[in-house]
């Protein structure tokens, strides 16, 4: 029997891209082709990979080490978009570099400097709280003011995204931030110092342990306060650190409050045993 001409067409242009289609909900599993996470807020989907979620996650933890309001993440976020999409970049325009493209000539720091996630950050926030006003003017206004661009109304374009990552990575999105890893990220057995100098620097106090062994998965706990005021929780921040960090460190679970999620079906459940929401709780692989 003869397949119908428009079947064909369509078999034969995802068969020659390599792609696979799959119909999903929100409630479904993630679409994907390659590592991918997914950050909901509203009805606001913003799409990012693992590489600008950590970037995100760690943005949002200078600024929270700094005491500094969502609204100050909200414009990093809108500057990185623009700059660099979240990347770390090697190079740029004239003397420009990493996440910020901030320009060693222009007193920023060492081009190795700014490609510190943590170091950019600091900087762009240094800057930013010395512009008068800049927690109410628009997001583009502030940014500008910080960063000069020749292009200074193009920051305006990502705002709504930017103000969704700020409200996620700062705990304000119960269940908002997913990621989906090909590879299980528990089969990454990441460097014990480089790990508890990550959390040092963007979480804090943690307590580590090897319930199974020394070759089962290390569980990381970390405690966490109350919400404040019901704005923002932060054991929803550092539940989103694991997440966006889980490719890089090896994370496979991460629990929180009465959700799990894990790298390998990339969604927020129910978990098998009772959560807490006064600790996180995350799972790596084993050395």
């Amino acid at each position: 029997m003869r397949r119908p001409l428009a079947a064909l067409a369509v078999f034969a242009l995802l068969a020659a891209g390599g792609i696979f289609a799959v119909i999903t909900l929100r409630g479904g599993s993630i679409p994907f082709v390659h590592d991918t996470c997914r950050v909901f807020v509203g009805e606001r989907t913003v799409r990012l990979d693992p590489e600008q979620a950590g970037h995100a996650a760690t943005i949002a933890a200078v600024a929270h080490r700094r005491d500094l309001p969502e609204r100050a993440v909200t414009v990093a976020f809108a500057t990185a978009l623009q700059e660099s999409k979240l990347r770390n970049l090697t190079g740029g325009d004239r003397d420009s570099v990493g996440l910020f493209q901030q320009r060693p000539s222009q007193g920023w720091g060492t081009p190795a400097q700014l490609r510190d996630t943590r170091y950019a950050a600091r900087q762009f926030y240094r800057h930013l709280v010395k512009v008068d006003g800049w927690e109410t003017l628009p997001v583009a206004v502030a940014a500008q003011a910080v960063q000069r661009s020749a292009e200074g109304r193009a920051y305006e374009k990502w705002a709504g995204d930017a103000a969704a990552l700020a409200r996620a990575f700062t705990g304000g999105a119960p269940g908002a931030v997913t990621c989906r890893l090909r590879k299980d990220g528990g089969t990454v057995a990441p460097a014990e110092e480089d790990l508890g100098s990550a959390l040092a620097a963007d979480v804090g106090t943690v307590s580590s342990s090897r319930p199974g062994g020394a070759s089962a998965s290390r569980r990381v706990t970390v405690p966490v306060g109350a919400a404040a005021g019901g704005a923002t929780d932060p054991g929803w921040r550092v539940a989103y650190w694991f997440v966006a960090q889980a490719r890089t460190y090896g994370v496979h679970t991460v629990r929180y409050g009465a959700l799990e999620w894990t790298a390998s079906s990339g969604k927020w459940r129910q978990p098998v045993e009772n959560g807490s929401s006064r600790r996180v709780v995350a799972e790596l692989g084993g050395a």
